[in-house]
């Protein structure tokens, strides 16, 4: 369209900087028209933009923010996010000292990334299945006494079922966020381990086909790995969105650390923007156009919406919960981008000396 054209020559728009993802939208009598959509630059999260920084287009012509009374929606009212802490807790660990250090450093990223969402703690050794710790809850005091309790685990099998525990902990992690009446989900998985496969329950190549699942396309997976045993290029196809390699335990800390953040971070990158179409009839072009002042750069997302038999009464209010649909609006190109085409994104690795 012509205000995707005029943006895009003068270095605005997608090539501004500023890639701007839809994610799901929707419209309802009256006339609310909500856009749930995510703002990154590269691989990073952009977040922060208030209402006034989004310019919303309808056919080409500017919606004047007084009368669409725009407004960005706590994302929560539509999504839920839970974290999945999945820790290794195979003879290695727990025969060799590590696992205080351990439950210290999950302790404080139970505590950091809950006071946002749920976060549930599974425990894996050399067994088929994973043990839960401290199923999802927002009780820090539950989430501490739970893990405490890691600091005697003995293994049914000391043996490390790593690939099976990937799989296992996505399918669990699923099952929980689908027991939430909220339309959109995403989820986070976190796992840390000290070596590779052991147990050979589970190939490589079947871990790799289940991440790369359409079903997983919002979540996350980042992995921790420590010590001289486990390989760097294993743990990158784990950890999809980002893994952290430490020399020794003495460094898990930090790794926790690291990820917090980075979830933290990538949180900040959903809004939902609510506003009153002025629209009354047929179906339209919508552009959203995210500008962000400092430093200067801007993106943009378009989609069509019926405004059919849209109109008061009764007033529309922005402030109103979305109604979307429980049903996939990614793109194929974004899921792509999201598991590099074969459920290995190799961006976003660190090694800590």
């Amino acid at each position: 369209m012509l205000i995707a054209a005029i943006l895009a020559l003068s270095g605005l728009g997608c090539g501004g900087g500023l890639r701007v993802t839809r994610i799901n939208s929707a419209q309802k009598k009256p006339n609310n028209v909500w856009v749930f959509f995510t703002v990154e630059e590269g691989d990073e999260p952009v977040g922060g933009l208030t209402a006034e920084k989004f310019k919303i287009y309808e056919d080409g012509e500017l919606v004047s923010q007084f009368e669409s009374k725009q407004k960005i929606q706590n994302p929560e009212v539509a999504a839920v996010m839970y974290t999945m802490l999945l820790v290794d807790m195979s003879g290695s660990i727990t025969e060799s000292g590590q696992a205080d250090a351990l439950v210290d450093a999950a302790q404080a990223f139970s505590e950091r990334v809950g006071k946002q969402q749920k976060v549930g703690v599974y425990a894996f050794d050399g067994d088929a299945k994973i043990h839960s710790v401290v199923p999802f809850t927002e009780a820090q005091g539950s989430v501490k006494g739970g893990l405490d309790g890691l600091r005697k685990y003995k293994p049914k099998d000391p043996s490390t079922n790593l690939h099976g525990a990937v799989i296992e902990g996505l399918k669990e992690l699923k099952e929980e966020l689908d027991k939430d009446k909220r339309p959109l989900k995403f989820g986070t998985l976190v796992v840390f381990s000290d070596g590779t496969d052991r147990a050979r329950r589970v190939s490589r190549d079947t871990m790799r086909d289940e991440i790369a699942k359409d079903e997983y396309e919002n979540y996350e997976i980042f992995a921790v790995g420590v010590g001289a045993e486990i390989e760097k290029a294993s743990l990158d196809e784990i950890g999809v969105d980002g893994t952290e390699l430490v020399s020794d335990q003495a460094k898990v800390q930090e790794a926790f650390d690291k990820i917090a953040a980075r979830i933290e971070a990538h949180m900040k990158r959903f809004y939902l923007l609510s506003y009153c179409t002025p629209s009354r009839a047929g179906e339209h072009e919508v552009e959203i156009v995210a500008e962000r002042p400092d430093p200067k750069a801007s993106g943009s997302l378009e989609y069509t919406f019926s405004a059919e038999g849209f109109g008061p009464p009764p007033e529309c209010n922005p402030d109103t919960a979305p109604t979307f649909d429980l049903k996939d609006t990614s793109s194929a190109e974004d899921r792509d981008r999201k598991r590099g085409g074969a459920g290995v994104k190799a961006s976003g690795s660190v090694e800590v000396k």
